[in-house]
């Protein structure tokens, strides 16, 4: 039987999932293992084990039985394939809504290509929300779903990798994937 975690509401920038409890499953990736909380209709969450912000007290995954944790897996592992297919699933983060309003903006990131914080920053005050590349930094640190809501596509203003929560290894690793698809 799958582990079941309480969730309060989790509240995105397109409304709420309807679902009160998650799942969590295991993903075996390339570059370590990959935990995924799911709901019956939503991703809430992709850690890698062991990473920073991963959040406290998640139960021991149980086997992969729902409809989201299966196409998630199959999207990982055309993923780590090197496909640039979109999300099969729906995703729903939990944050703030500043949290919520920066990892919107790292969606629209294309698969393959990188900015930096600053630009980030930049394009949400041409939302009307004035803000520095350090808070961007914050939220980024705090994408509660990695590689599917692209946080690794976030670099330094002068290029270089800077922070990442599941290590710069990884980081590097998935940039050099999506460069060579």
């Amino acid at each position: 039987m799958n582990s079941i975690l309480p969730l309060p509401r989790c509240a995105t920038t397109s409304g709420r999932c309807k679902t009160l409890e998650h799942r969590i499953a295991r993903y075996l990736s390339p570059i370590g293992p990959i935990l995924l909380a799911y709901t019956e209709n939503a991703l809430t969450g992709l850690w890698f084990e062991g990473q920073k912000h991963l959040p406290a007290g998640l139960p021991e995954p149980g086997p992969e039985t729902g409809d989201i944790a299966k196409q998630t897996i199959l999207w990982l592992d055309r993923y780590f394939s090197g496909s640039a297919d979109p999300s099969p699933v729906r995703l729903c983060p939990q944050g703030t809504p500043y949290q919520r309003l920066v990892w919107a903006e790292l969606e629209k990131i294309p698969y393959g290509e990188t900015v930096s914080y600053g630009e980030l920053a930049k394009r949400l005050s041409l939302q009307g929300r004035k803000t520095a590349a350090r808070a961007v930094g914050s939220a980024v640190a705090r994408n509660p779903i990695s590689i599917l809501i692209p946080c690794h596509r976030v670099l330094a203003s002068d290029g270089s990798l800077h922070g990442y929560a599941g290590g710069l290894k990884r980081k590097q690793y998935l940039l050099k994937l999506e460069q060579k698809a």
